[in-house]
């Protein structure tokens, strides 16, 4: 299944009992934000998932911003809203599709591939004049959502740190240049990052709110990454969210086997021991 969906293509599907639809609209600086937005308007028939509560794990301090949700407890969540193996899911958010990436690779991390993110988000829709409803949704009958959990899909803290003694993969970081050399850091203690890590910054992959095509993204990765196996690529970011953005435009531009860093700057910087680029040394 391809990795994001037209709006005209989710309009054809409109009526297909197996199509389920995720908002999953966010904003960092205003976490409810986005359950306001939906509960104003979304997408006919659409759920809404938050991104801190539904789309990330418990918080210890120490293991970054947003860490992986509990597979088991996502898996509850995805059941209630009729998921199981045979829907269709398509996710969408109003920032240029990070947070709806943030949903498909969790969809895939947990084993399950027919999901899709819209491409345009929100926006689109509203363009193409697409059905909306308003207030909260009337929630389906209870479905099994089964896990078949996909562990080669993430590495942890402790592959990153042993590969900068040994190096088996390379780091790329999606956050803004800006954040990337340590400057205007304003979601992390720290501003820097990884040493040896490469940054591509997420919303390089778009083209006016839309992803580019897949010719143009397969272009601009290999130049980036050269001759570097897609399988040695590892995502990361501030929490590991827009690195999923990354992850997806990997998927359009034909490159497979990238892999998530999940926890990510916010977790790397949270232990003074582990090695940085701050922005002091690029100065």
């Amino acid at each position: 299944m391809h990795a994001v969906i037209s709006v005209q293509q989710l309009q054809q599907q409109f009526n297909d009992p197996k199509l389920v639809i995720i908002d999953c609209r966010h904003d960092l600086s205003d976490p409810q934000a986005g359950r306001n937005a939906y509960l104003a308007s979304h997408i006919k028939g659409a759920y809404f998932l938050h991104l801190d509560e539904d789309l990330a794990g418990v918080l210890t301090g120490h293991n970054g911003r947003h860490p992986l949700p509990d597979p088991a407890v996502l898996a509850k969540k995805l059941g209630a809203l009729g998921i199981d193996a045979q829907s269709h899911v398509v996710a969408y958010d109003a920032s240029g599709g990070p947070f709806a990436a943030r949903l498909w690779f969790l969809l895939r991390w947990l084993g399950f591939e027919r999901c899709q993110v819209l491409d345009g988000g929100w926006a689109a829709w509203l363009q193409a004049e697409g059905a909306l409803a308003s207030g909260p949704a009337t929630m389906p009958a209870q479905k099994e959502f089964l896990v078949q959990l996909q562990p080669d899909y993430i590495v942890n803290v402790d592959a990153v740190l042993a590969n900068l003694s040994v190096p088996q993969f390379t780091v790329i970081d999606a956050r803004s240049a800006e954040r990337f050399a340590g400057r205007g850091e304003t979601l992390d203690a720290i501003g820097g990052h990884i040493p040896g890590a490469k940054n591509r910054f997420f919303m390089l992959n778009l083209d006016q709110g839309y992803f580019k095509s897949s010719e143009q993204l397969h272009n601009e990765w290999r130049d980036l990454m050269g001759d570097i196996p897609s399988t040695e690529w590892v995502q990361q970011c501030g929490s590991g969210v827009t690195a999923c953005h990354n992850l997806l435009a990997m998927e359009l531009a034909g490159f497979k086997g990238g892999r998530l860093y999940a926890g990510s700057w916010s977790e790397w910087c949270s232990d003074a021991s582990r090695p940085m680029v701050l922005s002091s040394e690029l100065a």
